[in-house]
Formats: structure tokens, sequence, C-alpha cells
């Protein structure tokens, strides 16, 4: 499926370091100059910060000795070397500083989420070859010069359907490794559909056990169990990620539905569904068994979440009407304050009436209605927040082609250009640039299965979403962007990923 060319990285690793500004997301200002920085068998990484600085050395070493083979340790003394450091600057709770010189490199932040992000931004400037899990030549240089870098929005999102297909904790784990790389810091999992409920809740337990054990096509499904999230969480939040979890709901509900007939009107359970249709079911809006579900569902679900949000979906909610939708998005938004939750919903949810704080992401087109369009619009000048995923812009399951061999195409063809030329702060009439919180690319899994395929479809787009949410607007530019995209390639390779060679990018070729 398009994989990388192998050894597209031999012949350009050795020479000069890379620039500076050659990394994604594109920096808010580089002054570059100056001699490089090399790592070498003699290298210490220094910390000046309490123990979740340290956790960064730790990971930057963890990173860096199998490719070096160096030692690399991690310790509070000495002079040089890579030297992290938390001060009170004006970094914000996500920004850096990025010094680098011939007698070491210092990273420093304000918060360790910043340093984390400073990491990603020096591995990126050394050879792809330092991702590779055995000893690779050197030298591993990094340019000289000063990087000063913020993030344009704090929310910078990928959202994983692991209902329609079941992603295992390994298979998420990968993800959230590949996410950090491009400084991504909201995992929004979609736990919750038609075709499979993956996460355990006590209270209702069916849910998991019968309405998790299945999926499209009819595979065994599966979910995760209490200590499963929970873990998931931990491992994100060690790269800085928060995780949004998602119960869709009044629609997108079989799986819950056919684990439990008192949920329906009629008091009879439906078949559990493997199918790809969507819109069909809802949860009795009239009937307050329905909200004790809800409440539970919350409260078990906020117990094993330390974010702020809880995304209760709302979308395609068809067969619900419009006064029944209003009614039951009245009764549960209070639900998730109750837990002390903010709400997230699909645009959708604007047809209602959003919570104080709540926000809303739009998921629509280019092409779609005027009315709807204003009526996100006007609240998001009442108040309400938007997260930005448009579909035929960032929804990473959009064929690229009509030869993609995986993925739909209900939203169009989308290519790399189509995915990254585009400004989320103007990107719909009438919404107030301060309304706009950040940008989230969804990967639904009606046809994705694995890591294999997720590789396939969020490579080489994901890597844009980043930026758009990161880099300032003024550094936007296609042409400069997929000549840095291009150069991502031999890394990608170098950690197995298996991407898209779209043609609009101009990738290294071997003995390139």
């Amino acid at each position: 499926m398009g994989a990388a060319a192998t050894g597209a990285s031999a012949h350009t690793q050795y020479g000069t370091p890379t620039p500076l500004d050659r990394v994604i997301p594109a920096p808010a200002s580089v002054d570059p100059g100056g001699a490089p920085y090399r790592i070498t068998p003699g290298t210490q990484i220094r910390i000046e910060g309490p123990r979740e600085a340290r956790r960064v050395g730790e990971y930057l070493a963890e990173l860096l000795r199998p490719a070096t083979g160096y030692r690399l340790p991690v310790t509070d003394r000495g002079r040089g070397g890579i030297r992290l450091r938390l001060d009170d600057g004006p970094h914000g709770a996500e920004g850096y500083r990025l010094d680098s010189r011939r007698s070491g490199v210092t990273i420093t932040a304000r918060e360790p989420a910043g340093l984390f992000h400073g990491v990603q931004t020096l591995r990126q400037l050394l050879p792809p070859a330092v991702e590779r899990d055995s000893v690779q030549r050197g030298p591993w240089l990094v340019a000289g010069g000063t990087i000063e870098d913020t993030p344009r929005y704090g929310w910078r999102g990928a959202m994983l359907d692991v209902s329609r297909h079941f992603l295992t904790v390994d298979e998420v784990r990968r993800y959230i490794d590949q996410l950090a790389l491009y400084k991504i810091n909201k995992l929004h999992l979609h736990l919750s559909d038609d075709q499979g409920w993956r996460i355990a809740v006590d209270s209702w337990p069916r849910l998991a056990a019968y309405g998790g054990s299945t999926e499209v096509g009819g595979g065994p499904g599966g979910h995760y169990t209490k200590a499963e999230y929970t873990e998931l969480v931990r491992y994100a939040a060690s790269r800085h990620l928060e995780v949004v979890p998602e119960i869709d709901m009044p629609g997108h509900t079989n799986a819950a539905l056919a684990s439990y007939a008192e949920l329906n009107c009629d008091g009879v359970a439906p078949p559990l569904y493997t199918g790809t249709e969507v819109g069909f079911s809802s949860l009795c809006v009239g009937k307050e068994i329905t909200y004790d579900f809800v409440d539970d569902v919350v409260r078990e679900i906020a117990a094993l979440t330390p974010g702020r949000w809880i995304h209760i979906g709302g979308d395609e909610a068809h067969s619900t009407s419009h006064e029944d939708y209003v009614t039951f998005m009245e009764r549960v938004q209070p639900i998730v304050a109750e837990y002390g939750k903010t709400v997230i919903g699909w645009h959708q949810l604007t047809g209602a009436a959003p919570a104080e704080g709540a926000l809303a992401q739009y998921w629509g087109l280019d092409s779609t209605s005027p009315a709807e369009k204003a009526q996100v619009a006007e609240a998001a000048r009442n108040g309400t927040g938007l997260i930005l995923s448009p579909a035929d812009r960032i929804y990473l399951d959009m064929k690229y082609d009509k030869d993609t061999p995986l993925g739909l195409s209900w939203a169009g063809y989308v290519e790399v250009r189509q995915s990254y030329d585009w400004d989320p702060g103007a990107y719909l009439p009438g919404v107030p640039g301060s309304a706009v919180r950040g940008v989230e690319a969804p990967l639904w899994t009606e046809t994705i299965e694995n890591s294999e395929h997720i590789d396939y479809m969020a490579f080489p787009r994901l890597p844009g979403t980043a930026e758009l949410g990161w880099s300032p607007a003024s550094t936007h530019d296609w042409d400069d962007y997929r000549t840095r995209l291009a150069a991502q390639g031999p890394r990608w390779e170098a950690l197995g990923i298996g991407y898209h060679r779209s043609p609009q990018v101009p990738w290294p070729t071997a003995g390139g």
C-alpha cells in the first residue's frame, strides 16, 4: 500500500544538519546561526526542574539510545549536553524555546508539556535514522540557532473511532506515539456506536459484554476493561495528550439498545448491527430509565477520565424528532456538569441550547447548507467554542483518490493539499476567530481494521492538521509545506509507518 521507498534517507542523513525551519509543525519564530551541536557518547541529558521535567528527559533518552547506541544518562549535574529547563518565562502552557550551539542544546519551557513539545522539535532536527531501533551511523548533529515556539490553538486533536472496528490497546498506544511527534494534544476516543460499545460500565455490564461483541462486517469486536482504559489515559498523559471520551447519543446507539431492551421505546431489543448505515437508532427520550442510563455511564467514565471533557455526540439523530432532541440535550448536559466535566458535542448540538462552556465540533462540508452554517455561527457568536473538523478537509478516512484501497468518499476525495490548504480562523462565515478553539482530524473506521490501515490513511495528511493547529497563520504556505512534508518520508520509514505516497508531494527516492 505505497510504503516509503527503502533507503530513502541513506544518502541524506550524514551531511549538513536539518535547518531549524524544516520541522512540522512550522515553528513560530526561527533564528538560525552558529555552529551545530553534536550528540556524542559523552552527551548527558541534564534536568532543571521537578519530577515532571525528569520524565521528559527519560522519554528523550529512551528515544535516542537505540539508534545512537549512547548511554545518555539523565542527570541534574554537569555542564553542556542536552539541557531541559523549566522556568517562569513567557512560553505559555505548551510553548518552548530551543537554543542550539556547539556547547549544547537547551530547551526551556514554563510547563512540562512545553518541554515535551520542544523534544519533538529536537527529534525532527536529528537525522531520520534516529527513529530506528538498532544502532545507526552518525553523526547526530543539531543545527545552530534559536527557535521560539507557541501554538496558535489550544485544541489540536485526533479522533479515533474504535467502535466500527475495535482497536487494541497496543494499536491505540502506537497511534498516540505518532500523534505526539506532531504536537497533537487531544485524543478523542469514539467509544460507542451502532456497531459496538467499547468501554466496560459496571452498572450496565451487557453494554460491553454483548454490545461490544461484534463490529462492522461481523468480526468479534471487543472492549476495554476499566483498567485498560485507565492505561490508555495514563499512556496518553505521558505523551501530553488528554483523552476525550465520546459516548454518542441519542443516535448511534444500536449497540446499547441491543444490550438492554428497556432503553427502547417499545421495550424490544433490536439485533446487533454490523453494517455501516447511520441515523436509524435512538434512545427513548420519553423514558426516565434513559437518563438513569446516561447518568450511570457518564458517572463511571468521568471517574476514569482526569481530563475536563466528555463528548456526548449528538450527530445524525435522524430518527429523533427535533423536539425530542432538544429535550434530550436539556436533560443530558447537566448530568455531564454534575460529574465535573464539560460538554462537547458534534455541531448538531447547536440546534439545541449548548451548555455554558460547551464546545461544538463542526464536521460539515464546503457544500453544507448556509442555514446549518449560520446556526453554528450564531452559537459561536453567543459563546460556544468551536473545534473544526470539516469532513472534506481533515476526515482521515476519506479516500485520497478513486484508487485508494481503503476509506470512504461521501465527502469527496481528500488529497494532501485539500487537507492542508485552508485557514481554521476564517473557515466558517460569521464565526469570530476568537470562537475557534482549534482543529481535530477524525479517523472513522468503517474500513479501517488495524495499525497498517491507520498509517496509510493518517499519513501524510495528519501532520497538516497538526500544523494548522500549532503554527501561526503567517507560516502557512503549500509549496514550503510540501517540501517539509516530503522530508518526513524517511522518518516514517524508519518508524515503520507505511504511508500513502501522494503524487502532490516530492518524496525523496532511494539514492536521493
